[in-house]
């Protein structure tokens, strides 16, 4: 069985497209053979800068010769119905059968027989299909032919490989013949040679100065690295993606250590690291005694006689440009931040517009200020420093640094709260409070900052649910999604026992509060707005502004603002919101193990928006349906639901009162009794401590006389009076386990 090797060799591919490209020709070519008949026993593929490339081993010689049968229309079928049969098997009617099938007539039948063909054939018209339908995220075509591709394409290699040798697989793809060679480094070793297997190529390669393996050229890079930097006493700082990218811009690694000027290393650290990294490459190296940036690491792709110090000298030069920018910056703003306590950027956020129906950022940031106050006594926070947090914690939006290197926001914000001799829970906060950006970012836990990002999250949702402005589908376009994640694990993580219809309320009202502060020529449209989004009507929200809230058109205050929402507010908003966190909980919980009916089982219960609480339930649940005993206890339950709603339904009324012990007849009856009376003991307490491990143990010790008295029990029995107290009894079953969670909409 042969052996496929094929190479497409080109002008440099973008180091951000290389992996993804390699997997797509893998893919390509694999699933091709496949669906032409062809297996195979494994596959590997490679990129370099300049290169794709495929092997296949052990592929099958030939594909196998396929008969297949075909049912066409009956024979007096109209004209039309028969064309269109033939068209879609190749043959004319003289090559069709004849069949009688009795009831439904005489039928044709087609007989397709397909030979097997040679792989060589077949790896042909795959690679070209391949090729010319290549998925890259841009391309461009070259000279006057019609063929895209990421780069100008030079070479297509293709060979398969058995006992006998190799043999070029001929194709032609817009005059770029197949061939059995390649080329080695552009400088280093540029001679083209001649390849007979993937081993033979891959060595003759790195014998040319070319490592084709993407993962070999990192780790090769990131010893030396570490290598070089050990030896001076000093790190390298961890950027796995730089150096993944980094890997894809060479194909024979050279690192090369060079110093940083003196007049930079005051700069924070970050900002070296992110001028070198998004400028020019470099791995930062960092001093772990001082943790000073004070070196840098560039990746050459050639060797030279002076051991790269031309390379260096030019790096540095432009290295030193670089920094002279970001010091200009830094310097400006330390002034601006140390004089002006940052004063100027505020006032120049009241010319930055957030959102067009939601205001600038300076509005958005009264309204993040009044929230984070309103927040901080439920997370532990002082309720002043939390304003004074938010109020500059987007200080740095405007300043030079952050126009440079948006990705620094935040953190430079910190460097400036410190610089203007603020609190440290303010400044750790102006860093803090865009956290958690991801499902595995670090949540905040000092109460500032949780309260500052928790108000800006929730701002975000409320304002946007406010102006109808939700997720659609997979669209998302203001990272609400992202957002309600954050706010849940802020909670969540941080056991902050805040229920989210009053957070919400809040947010809402922060945000009607912003619309009340306009002139009066928008008021009347206030009105209305908030008629339409809270689905009353608009006389009704005239007439509780008219009469109880009139001075909230003209000076707001917050106690009649909520007052009028409280009033007015239809649920639809909030629950709708509620929903929204819900959705996210289950994908948060569904990540830790956690079944979605598990979740809605909790749900269902009051106090839903108490995620803590909500969190705590779900998490005791889940780890009781793992015992044996709570998993067979959810069908006891759900036997005893069903026998009861279904009478319930029959006669017509509830079986809501008191079974009467004294009226059981069997022994099972009369230990159902005991039990439940011994875990309602049990539960009730547990749960008003909100300790439901023990309140769902407690409920799992019932498997054992539920089980026994539906073995032994008839429940429909003779005398109504009988089978009215055990339909009772199953009543109490059913609430001494749904005041723990409902049960019935657990599955299974």
């Amino acid at each position: 069985m042969p052996d496929l090797l094929i190479e497409l060799f080109s002008e440099e591919i973008p180091a951000r497209m290389q992996a993804r490209a390699a997997a797509d020709l893998k893919k390509l070519v694999t699933d091709g053979l496949v669906e032409a008949g062809l297996t195979y026993a494994s596959a590997g593929a490679f990129s370099t800068p300049r290169r794709l490339a495929l092997t296949v081993e052990d592929l099958t010689a030939d594909s196998k010769a396929v008969r297949e049968e075909r049912k066409g229309p009956r024979t007096d079928a109209p004209a039309k119905a028969l064309e269109g049969f033939l068209r879609s098997t190749g043959l004319s009617q003289d090559q069709l059968e004849r069949r009688d099938l009795g009831k439904k007539g005489e039928v044709f039948f087609a007989i397709i027989e397909k030979p097997g063909r040679p792989a060589a054939d077949i790896v042909a018209e795959v690679l070209e299909n391949a090729i010319r339908n290549f998925p890259w995220p841009k391309s461009m075509k070259w000279g006057s032919g019609s063929l895209k591709w990421v780069r100008p394409l030079h070479r297509i290699l293709c060979i398969l490989t058995d006992e006998a040798g190799a043999e070029i697989v001929p194709l032609d793809v817009d005059g770029i013949a197949s061939a059995d060679r390649t080329e080695g480094h552009r400088f280093l070793a540029p001679q083209d040679f001649a390849v007979t297997s993937f081993e033979d190529y891959s060595t003759k390669l790195k014998r040319a100065k070319v490592v084709l393996d993407a993962a070999e050229r990192a780790d090769h890079i990131w010893a030396d690295a570490t290598s070089q930097a050990f030896a001076q006493g000093l790190e390298i700082v961890e950027d796995k993606g730089l150096l993944a990218e980094v890997a894809g811009l060479v194909e024979w690694p050279v690192v090369l250590m060079g110093d940083i000027d003196e007049t930079f290393l005051g700069l924070p650290p970050e900002v070296l690291q992110t001028s070198m990294k998004e400028h020019q490459k470099f791995f930062s190296v960092r001093n772990p005694k001082t943790g000073r940036i004070e070196k840098f690491v560039t990746v050459a792709n050639v060797e030279t006689e002076d051991n790269g110090a031309t390379i260096l000298a030019g790096n540095q030069k432009v290295l030193f440009a670089r920094l002279s920018d970001a010091k200009f910056f830094w310097e400006n703003d330390l002034r601006i931040a140390k004089g002006e306590k940052m004063q100027p950027w505020l006032d120049a956020l009241d010319n930055v517009t957030f959102h067009n129906k939601l205001g600038s950022q300076k509005e958005r940031i009264d309204r993040i200020a009044a929230l984070a106050e309103e927040i901080a006594p439920f997370v532990d926070a002082n309720p002043k420093l939390a304003r004074q947090a938010a109020e500059v914690a987007k200080a740095d939006l405007s300043s030079e640094m952050i126009y440079e290197f948006p990705e620094l926001q935040g953190l430079m914000g910190r460097y400036y709260a410190e610089a203007a001799g603020l609190p440290a829970e303010v400044a750790n906060a102006a860093e803090e409070h865009y956290s958690p950006l991801g499902p595995s970012d670090d949540v905040p836990t000092t109460p500032v900052s949780v309260a500052v990002s928790l108000a800006d999250k929730i701002d975000t949702l409320t304002g946007f649910w406010w102006i109808d402005e939700k997720p659609t589908g997979s669209k998302d376009p203001f990272a609400l999604r992202r957002a309600t994640l954050g706010c849940i694990r802020l909670i969540v993580e941080n056991s902050v026992r805040f229920p989210i219809k009053n957070l919400a309320l809040v947010g809402f009202t922060e945000n009607m509060m912003s619309r009340l502060k306009e002139d009066n020529i928008r008021q009347s449209q206030n009105i209305a707005d908030a008629a339409a989004i809270l689905s009353v009507e608009k006389e009704e929200v005239e007439r509780l502004i008219q009469g109880e809230f009139r001075t909230a058109l003209t000076v707001p205050s917050d106690k009649a603002v909520i007052q009028f929402f409280e009033k007015v507010m239809d649920s639809s908003v909030s629950s709708d919101l509620l929903s929204f966190f819900h959705d996210r909980l289950k994908v948060f919980l569904k990540d830790k193990g956690i079944r979605h009916d598990v979740i809605d089982a909790c749900i269902a219960m009051e106090g839903n928006d108490d995620l803590t609480l909500l969190v705590k339930r779900a998490e005791a649940l889940s780890e009781t349906l793992k015992t044996e005993d709570g998993a067979n206890l959810i069908q006891g339950f759900k036997r005893a639901n069903n026998i009861l709603s279904k009478e319930e339904d029959k006669d017509g009324v509830s079986y809501e009162l008191d079974p009467k012990v004294e009226l059981a007849e069997t022994d099972e009856e009369k230990t159902l009794f005991t039990a439940l009376d011994t875990a309602e003991a049990k539960i009730t307490p547990a749960m008003e401590a909100e300790d439901f491990a023990t309140a769902m143990a407690a409920m799992a010790e019932l498997r054992a006389p539920i089980d026994a008295f539906f073995e032994a029990v008839k429940i429909n029995a003779d005398s109504q009076i009988v089978r009215r107290n055990r339909l009772c009894l199953l009543n109490r079953i059913r609430v001494i386990c749904g005041g723990v969670a409902d049960l019935t909409k657990l599955e299974g």
